[in-house]
This record gives C-alpha cells, structure tokens and sequence, in this order.
C-alpha cells in the first residue's frame, strides 16, 4: 500500500514537472515569434499606421478575452492557432520599439527581464508560502497603473510615467511568481484525469498568463532603460 501511493505521487509530481515544461516552451515559442514579427517588420522598414495599429490591439485583446473564456471549449487546434495569432500581432504592435530605442537599450531590458522573470518564476514553484493574499493587492496594483497611464496621457507627465514603469515592474514580477503557482494548483486539479487535450490547452493558457508577465515587465524595463534614448 505504501508502495502504490509512493507511486502515485511520483507520477503526479512527473506529471507536473510536465506540464510546467510545456508551459514554459509554448511560452518561449511564443516570445520567440513575437520577436521574429517585430524584427522582420522593422528591418523591412513596412510602415505600420495608426489604424492598423488600432486593429493589431483590438484583435490582440479580443484573443485574449477568447482564449480566457472558451478554452475549455475550444479544439486543441484551434487554442493552439489562436495562441500563435496573438504573439503574431503582438510582433506586429511591438516593431516600433527599434524605431524608439537602441538595441543596446533593447538588449538590457530582455536580459534584465528573463533575469528577473526565471528567478520569480523559481520561487513561485518552489516556495511553500500560499501567494493569493499577496497576489490579490497585486491585481489592485494593476488597476491602479492602468487607471493612473490612462490620466497620465491627458497631463502627460515625464515623472509620472516613469514612476508607473518602476511600479509596472514591481507589479508584474510579482505576478510572476503567483502566476506560476496557480499553474501548479491548475496541474493538482487535472492531475487525476488529465487527457491529452486538456494537458495542452492547460499548458496553452498557463504559457500566456507567463507570456503577459513578462512582455510586461520588458516593455517598463525598456522604458525605463530608455529615457535616455528618447
């Protein structure tokens, strides 16, 4: 009997082990794409205008609001190809970026942002601590930015904008390490009676939660890093 169970908890921790690695290769595929978008856009030097601007963030929100609410009902390849389309169009909205800031700026904000993202997202799985009461003020924390950025492009204010970058960064690093250990409560819950099509829609939408942490977290970065640039 002690053997079984010994068992049966070697397979669920297997299977965790699992889908945290998927999640983290659908989520480097998709920063990956991205990256290829935005950089074949701006070395072919192809205007993006401000109404295809408009339309790349709509339809970029409007996926996520999709892939949120109707995974559980969604094919596998149709999360899968919605999944991919995102990170496209965010490749599409973020080739500005070589217009606005120098590579060197570039390259310091990625690097501080996969620092800074692999060591919260450690934490996040290996910590024992339960991270919902922290994560709860951090979700206020996000509103609170997106309240004050939308004010602030009214009074336009170089102090302000940099002050919500700092506390994007702070916000969004936290975030990081809850978010990873709610994928890990998502695998507790399927373990028992995970098929293959849930295995990948779950780690579909645990790749872009992860995703968003940290595109977030590099674009404060690179405004922070590059007040000087500008």
């Amino acid at each position: 009997m002690t053997d079984f169970r010994a068992q049966m908890l070697s397979n669920v921790k297997l299977r965790e082990r699992s889908i945290l690695k998927n999640v983290y290769l659908w989520m480097t595929a998709g920063l990956a794409l991205t990256a290829v978008v935005a950089y074949l856009i701006s070395a072919s030097n192809i205007v993006i205008t401000p109404t295809v601007m408009f339309i790349a963030i709509i339809a970029e929100f409007a996926l996520v609001v999709y892939l949120s609410a109707r995974l559980q009902k969604m094919s596998t390849l149709a999360a899968v190809l919605a999944f991919t389309v995102y990170a496209m169009l965010n490749g599409v909205t973020l080739s500005i970026i070589f217009y606005v800031y120098g590579r060197l700026t570039i390259s310091r904000a990625f690097f501080t942002t996969a620092a800074l993202f692999g060591g919260m997202s450690l934490y996040g799985m290996t910590t024992k601590r339960q991270l919902d009461g922290i994560g709860h003020y951090l979700v206020m924390g996000l509103w609170g930015i997106i309240i004050a950025s939308l004010i602030n492009m009214f009074f336009r204010s170089e102090s302000v904008y940099y002050f919500i970058s700092i506390i994007g960064v702070l916000v969004f690093v936290g975030l990081t390490a809850w978010d990873t250990q709610k994928i890990k409560r998502l695998n507790d819950a399927y373990s028992g009676h995970m098929d293959e099509d849930t295995f990948v829609k779950l780690s579909i939408i645990g790749a872009l939660t992860l995703y968003l942490d940290f595109l977030n977290i590099f674009l404060y970065l690179l405004r922070i890093f590059g007040r000087s640039d500008r």
